[in-house]
């Protein structure tokens, strides 16, 4: 279960469970008919996104600060993926394709500050001044049951999982604070080495950025979907570094070669286009969980079952 570590008991307090859409972060000011819009590094995107502007331009208030995300569906209904919603974004006053707010909490509404009141009451706050349609979905729930289920509807929509909130948290500027939990499904693939990077700093002189990739028997070769350096221990570099030197079939200043043999299980949260890479996927914040000894490079995960899962994620 996605959920499991929510409560274990049903007096538990409740909390506000919310979809966690993969979208552009924004933060928008409002103040009479002016309308900014500031992304998560409080960066001025106006000029990027007419759609926001236009619709925070006509809720029933004289200022307003809100958090959101914006983020673009495609013909289903479904969200595009993420690099997709930030080239909608990317030509200034001509988008791709509309980006539409969906909000999750308010700072400030008619000059009077927010910051300091409980969710709850922020949430109760926002509901009354935006669209249902525009209010990120969400329950108020004590039930690890009742969480679960609206977890799987939310990823059977295509988002990328929930985040568990406290009901009781002030705003806490910059962060999510101990009060918000972000819970996302974990993937795993049985990946192959094709190359490795020479460490910096504290990993130098270790073999640490590991080049993956999937296998394609049609071909009998591999195709790259990235590299990683996470998830790796002290120990894991001393091993990997005598393993790949031992695999190794040449070499340039920063890479390391090696014949395809080594299989590793590699986490990750999602996959996105790339022109980068051959397969046209890459993986999104891959980690290492474990090199898989019990497996040739012929028994991992083929680039068909790659995109299949990308397919499937995209609905």
């Amino acid at each position: 279960m996605l959920l499991q570590s929510l409560t274990e008991t049903s007096s538990a307090a409740p909390v506000s469970v919310e979809a966690k859409l993969d979208g552009i972060r924004i933060q928008v000011h409002r103040d009479a008919s002016s309308v900014r819009v500031f992304s998560r590094s409080l960066d001025e995107i106006t000029a990027r996104l007419p759609d926001v502007v236009e619709i925070v331009a006509a809720l029933p208030v004289r200022s307003a600060i809100l958090d959101g995300e914006a983020l673009a569906l495609n013909e289903a209904g479904r969200p595009r993926l993420f690099q997709e919603t930030a080239a909608g974004s990317a030509t200034q006053g001509v988008p791709a394709w509309p980006l539409q707010p969906w909000f999750f909490d308010a700072l400030l509404l008619d000059d009077e500050s927010l910051i300091d009141r409980p969710l709850h009451e922020r949430r109760a706050a926002l509901a009354g001044i935006v669209l249902s349609e525009q209010l990120i979905a969400g329950i108020v729930t004590a039930d690890p049951a009742e969480a679960e289920v609206f977890a799987q509807e939310v990823l059977a929509q295509g988002h990328e999982g929930v985040v568990v909130k406290d009901l009781a948290a002030p705003y806490e500027a910059g962060r999510r604070g101990a009060g918000w939990v972000k819970v996302k499904p974990v993937h795993t693939l049985d990946l192959v080495v094709l190359a490795v990077e020479w460490g910096s700093g504290r990993r130098r002189g270790k073999l640490s950025n590991i080049h993956l990739s999937a296998h394609d028997p049609a071909s009998g070769g591999f195709v790259m979907l990235g590299k990683t350096f996470k998830g790796m221990t002290d120990q894991m570099l001393d091993w990997q570094t005598e393993r790949f030197l031992a695999l190794e079939t040449h070499r340039d200043t920063y890479t390391v070669h090696v014949r395809p043999e080594q299989v590793v299980e590699i986490a990750f949260d999602g996959l996105q286009r790339s022109r980068r890479y051959p397969g046209g996927l890459a993986l999104r914040f891959a980690r290492v969980v474990r090199y898989r000894d019990d497996k040739t490079a012929e028994q991992a995960d083929t680039i068909e079952q790659v995109r299949a899962l990308a397919d499937r994620a995209a609905g």
